[in-house]
C-alpha cells in the first residue's frame, strides 16, 4: 500500500522539506532565509511624491527606502490581452493616475537594490502551481509554451467556469495534462487568498503588507494538495503553528493531516532523508542488482550511464543487459525527481541486440517518469543507441543549492597529478629564471607535490635543474594549497 508522506525539518534561517513515497525519498526542497525576497508581496502603501518627469511615483509601503512605481505599471493585466489590443494601448500621464497622499494597493516585481528601492505595480497577481489568479478581469489567458491548440482549448474550457466576480486566470505551463479537479483546487485556494487580501486592506492601516509571498512549507502543501498526502510530519512547533493556521484558512482538507514531530532522534535521520540526499550528490547510484549509473550534470545537459557491474544474471549475457537496464529505469526516473534534473537528457543504456527488447526498456522509462509532477518528453533512441530526452526545469537542481564550484578543479571534476605539477613548476623556474636576476628560488607547493619534488626517486629532477640554472632550487611545504598550488619565489 503506498503511503505518501511529506516530512518538514526546521533550523534557524533554513526550511527542508521532503516527499517520502513508501519510503523512498522523491523529493526535496530547500529554502535559506537569507535567499528569501519580497518579490511578489503585497502592501498597501501611501504615494509620497509624483514625478511627472520620470512618469513615477515613490510609495512608502513601509521599508527602509521608498519604492519606485512608472507610470505603465498602473495597468490591468495587459500580459494577458489580444495582441492588437496591447499596440492601442497608451500609458497615461502619472499625475492623472497617482496624487500624493494617495493610498494604494501595489504589489513587489523587483527587489531593493543597494541604494534602490523596490519596483511595484498595480497589476497584482497570485501564483499557484497550474494558475495565476487575476483580482477584477475575467480574461483567460494561456501560457504561450503550452503549443498544443486541443490542450490550450481544453485547458480554456475547463478554467473559464471557474470565473466570476472576483477575477479571471492565467494558465500555467504546468497545467498541461492537469484535471478539471486539479484547476479547480487551486483556483479555490487563490479565490480564498484574495478574499484575506481584500479583508486586510479594510483592516489593515497604511504601510502594511497584505500578503506576504508563501514561505517554503506553505507553497509546497498548495503544490500538492491533490497528491494524496497522508501525513505532513513536521518538527518545530512554531512551523507547525503557522502551517496548521494557514491549512485551517486556506486548505482545510489538510489540517487533520498535520502531525508534530517529537521524537529524540532528527526526522530526517528516522526516515533515511539524511542519507539519500547525500548519495543524490554522488556521481555514482548503485542498483540492487549489482549494477549502477554514473549521473552527470553539466551545463549544457545531464548524461546517464548504466553499467551491470557485479550483476551476471542467471541464464546469459543478454538476459542480464535487459533486466539492468529495466532496473535502471525506474532509478533514473527517481534520480531525476529527486536531484531535480532539468533540460536536456541523454541516457546511454547497456546495448541490447532486439528490438523488443529496446521497446520494452522505453516503455518501462515512460511508465515510471508518469509519476513524475514534472512534464518530460521521451524522443526514443538515437542511431547511437542513445535515448534522448527531456525534462521542465521548475526550480534549481539539488546540486545547484548544495554545493558550489570546487576551487581546486575549477569545476572540471580532475586535479592535475602531482607529476604534472611538478613538471609545471620546473618550467616556471626557469621562465622567472630568464626573466630576473636572482640568487636562489623557493618554491611553495602542497605536501604532495613538495614530498615528491624532495623525496629520493625525484631528487635528480631538482638538482639536474638547479644544475642547468645554476641556481639553488629550495624547496617548502605549504599545508593549505590544494594539489595544483603552487608559488615561486625570487631570493
Amino acid at each position: 500500500m503506498e503511503s505518501v508522506e511529506l516530512l518538514v525539518n526546521v533550523t534557524p534561517n533554513e526550511t527542508r522539506i521532503a516527499l517520502v513515497d513508501t519510503g523512498i525519498l522523491k523529493e526535496v526542497h530547500i529554502e535559506r532565509q537569507a535567499k528569501r525576497g519580497i518579490v511578489g508581496n503585497i502592501y498597501k502603501g501611501r504615494v509620497t511624491r509624483v514625478l511627472p518627469g520620470m512618469q513615477s511615483a515613490f510609495v512608502d509601503i513601509g521599508l527602509e527606502k521608498a519604492a519606485f512605481l512608472h507610470a505603465s505599471d498602473i495597468v490591468s493585466h495587459t500580459e494577458c490581452v489580444d495582441e492588437n489590443e496591447k499596440k492601442q494601448f497608451i500609458v497615461k500621464d502619472i499625475a492623472e493616475l497617482v496624487r500624493e497622499g494617495q493610498d494604494i494597493v501595489v504589489q513587489v516585481v523587483k527587489d531593493p537594490l543597494g541604494t534602490k528601492g523596490a519596483r511595484l505595480t498595480t497589476d497584482i497577481t497570485l501564483p499557484s502551481r497550474y494558475l495565476v489568479f487575476m483580482p477584477e478581469n475575467s480574461h483567460v489567458g494561456v501560457s504561450q509554451r503550452i503549443e498544443s491548440e486541443a490542450e490550450r482549448g481544453r485547458l480554456k474550457e475547463l478554467v473559464l467556469p471557474l470565473c466570476d466576480e472576483l477575477g479571471g486566470f492565467i494558465i500555467r505551463t504546468a497545467a498541461e495534462g492537469a484535471t478539471e479537479e486539479d484547476l479547480k483546487q487551486d483556483a479555490d485556494f487563490l479565490k480564498r487568498l484574495w478574499r484575506k487580501v481584500m479583508e486586510r486592506r479594510g483592516k489593515y492601516p497604511t504601510r502594511s503588507m497584505l500578503y506576504g509571498e508563501l514561505a517554503l512549507t506553505q507553497r509546497v502543501l498548495r503544490d500538492f494538495i491533490g497528491a494524496g498526502l497522508e501525513k505532513i510530519r513536521i518538527d518545530s512547533k512554531l512551523c507547525f503553528t503557522d502551517v496548521k493556521q494557514f491549512t485551517e484558512e486556506f486548505m482545510p482538507t489538510l489540517t487533520d493531516k498535520l502531525v508534530l514531530y517529537s521524537g529524540s532522534q532528527p526526522l530526517f535521520d528516522v526516515y533515511g532523508v539524511e542519507t539519500a540526499i547525500q548519495t543524490a550528490l554522488d556521481t555514482r547510484v548503485n542498483l540492487k542488482s549489482g549494477g549502477y549509473l554514473i549521473i552527470e550534470q553539466t551545463e549544457a545537459m545531464t548524461t546517464i550511464d548504466i553499467n551491470t557491474g557485479a550483476f551476471v544474471g542467471h541464464r546469459n549475457l543478454e538476459e542480464t543487459i535487459f533486466n539492468t537496464n529495466i532496473e535502471a529505469t525506474k532509478a533514473i526516473a527517481q534520480q531525476l525527481q529527486l536531484r531535480n534534473l532539468g533540460g536536456i537528457i541523454i541516457i546511454d543504456f547497456i546495448d541490447m541486440q532486439t528490438e523488443e527488447h529496446r521497446a520494452r526498456v522505453l516503455e518501462s522509462l515512460q511508465e515510471a517518469l508518469s509519476k513524475d509532477r514534472v512534464k518530460t518528453s521521451v524522443n526514443g533512441f538515437t542511431q547511437l543507441g542513445l535515448v534522448e530526452m527531456t525534462r521542465k526545469r521548475t526550480r534549481e537542481s539539488l546540486e545547484h543549492v548544495l554545493c558550489g564550484e570546487c576551487p581546486a578543479c575549477k569545476g572540471r571534476g580532475r586535479v592535475k597529478t602531482v607529476e604534472t605539477v611538478c613538471y609545471e613548476i620546473m618550467r616556471e623556474i626557469i621562465r622567472v629564471h630568464h626573466l630576473f636576476s636572482s640568487e636562489q628560488f623557493v618554491v611553495y607547493a602542497s605536501r604532495a607535490v613538495a614530498d615528491y619534488l624532495i623525496n629520493e626517486e625525484s631528487h635528480g629532477l631538482v638538482a639536474e635543474l638547479e644544475v642547468f640554472i645554476g641556481k639553488q632550487i629550495q624547496i617548502k611545504t605549504e599545508v593549505f594549497y590544494h594539489q595544483e598550488q603552487f608559488d615561486v619565489v625570487v631570493m
